[in-house]
Formats: C-alpha cells, structure tokens, sequence
C-alpha cells in the first residue's frame, strides 16, 4: 500500500509541474484563431500579433459583462500610464459585437481591440488554445516575440508591472 501511496504521489508531482509551466510561445492552433476588429473585419491571431512585432505587449482577454474585469479596468489604466511605450490588445470574449463595442466606449480603454466570436466563449477554440480559465487574464509579450507572462489575472499587478519594468 506504501508503494502505491509513494508511486502516486510521485506521478502526481511530475504531472502537476509539468502542468505549470508556461508556454514561451503561442500554439499554433492559437495563432489560426480568427477574431474581429472594431470595423467588422475577420483576421487570425497571428495578423494581431504582427501588428505588434519587436514591441513590449500587453495582452488582456476580457469581456464587459466580467465584473473582475470592470474592477481591474482603472489598475489596467495605471499601468499603461505608468508604462506608456507598451502596446496594449484587448481581446474580448463578449457574447455581442454591439455590447463587445459598448464596453469598449463606455471603459474608455486605450490598445488595439478584438472581439473572439465564438458562441462557446471561454470554453470555445480561441479560449482552450490558450489555457483560458478565468479573465480577466493577461500576457506580456517581450520585443522578440517570447511569452515572459502567460498567465496573470486581477491580482497580479504588482508582477505586471515589475515584469514591464525589466523589459523597457
């Protein structure tokens, strides 16, 4: 029973680390995700991301009906203020293109934004390409195209920060 009880401990371990560590890169399937700009045009994620190539990213996935992220909106205004060369993309997972563009007005949020039309939301192709548990979420992306934060959320804005700090 010993064994057994070491042996899953063991296998649990490795899997659980190997669980945790972040990708340095987006997945390809994430990359062929087509999402759609404020003027109703389709493009793939990997079009968004050229936009921003050898610049220091800020990606967040949000949506307006999110009260996490409606919370987080004037902490997201802080860093881009306190991080004014910095790009910023907002991917929203809202359910309508006209609330999607609402939030956007109404939050006065300052990036490049996209709405991912997929009537799954987080649990659809855009959001399991990229792990999507919880939003809002967040990335950096450095100036070479590497992933330096995968995963943030709401509270993590003292690491954001700190992490866009090293990286100027």
């Amino acid at each position: 029973m010993k064994k057994i009880v070491s042996l899953s401990l063991v296998l649990f371990s490795l899997f659980s680390c190997a669980q945790t560590e972040a990708p340095t890169a987006l997945s390809k399937a994430s990359l062929k995700e087509k999402m759609t700009d404020v003027d109703g045009n389709e493009l793939k994620f990997a079009d968004v991301l050229k936009k921003h190539e050898g610049k220091l990213t800020v990606i967040e996935i949000w949506a307006s009906w999110c009260s996490d992220c409606v919370k987080a909106m004037p902490k997201v205004k802080e860093m881009q203020a306190a991080n004014p060369k910095v790009d910023y993309v907002f991917i929203s997972m809202d359910k309508a293109f006209d609330k999607w563009k609402a939030g956007i007005e109404k939050h006065q949020l300052v990036g490049d934004h996209y709405w991912v039309n997929d009537e799954k939301g987080m649990k659809g192709s855009f959001g399991k390409s990229v792990d999507l548990d919880w939003i809002p979420r967040y990335m950096i992306i450095d100036k070479e195209g590497k992933i330096t934060i995968y995963r943030a959320i709401e509270t993590d804005f003292d690491k954001l920060n700190a992490t866009l700090k090293s990286l100027e």
